[in-house]
């Protein structure tokens, strides 16, 4: 670790880059102390600029309930010793693909018995093969 700190200093670009990940850390560390447990796993601690948090949720149900709690969270802040004058609450929807489950297709008795036989005069034709493998889903 000591290793990756000395190309740290080395660099002015990524000693920048790790004083504002250390603050975002900061950040992080201190919200996750005066937020409401169920909160938590829904918010994030950003940037503090001009004396302003912000901190993103991940939905608009959330947002709406660090808004209701801002002037609690704000004491809170300030009683740790923290310049905060206020918290900026952003929205910020999390990217996940929900992909469709596959509906599974079955072929008929009888549409097996013609595919197999369409196969078999087929041979080993590349539309026989495809066709052979369909016919064994059953």
């Amino acid at each position: 670790m000591r290793q990756i700190k000395a190309l740290f200093k080395d660099n002015a670009e990524l000693l920048a880059l790790s004083g504002q990940a250390d603050s975002l850390t900061a950040s992080q560390t201190i919200w996750n102390t005066i937020v409401p447990d169920a909160l938590k796993p829904h918010t994030q601690a950003g940037n503090v600029k001009h004396k302003r948090l912000t901190v993103y949720a991940n939905n608009g149900a959330v947002a709406a309930k660090i808004k209701l709690l801002l002037p609690s969270l704000l004491t809170k802040l300030q009683k740790q010793g923290i310049e905060i004058t206020s918290i900026r609450v952003e929205v910020q929807v999390q990217s996940t693909v929900r992909l469709k489950p596959k509906k599974q297709r079955l072929v008929s008795p009888t549409g097996v018995q013609c595919l197999s036989e369409l196969a078999k005069k087929l041979g080993d034709s590349p539309l026989g093969e495809v066709l052979a493998r369909l016919s064994n889903r059953t």
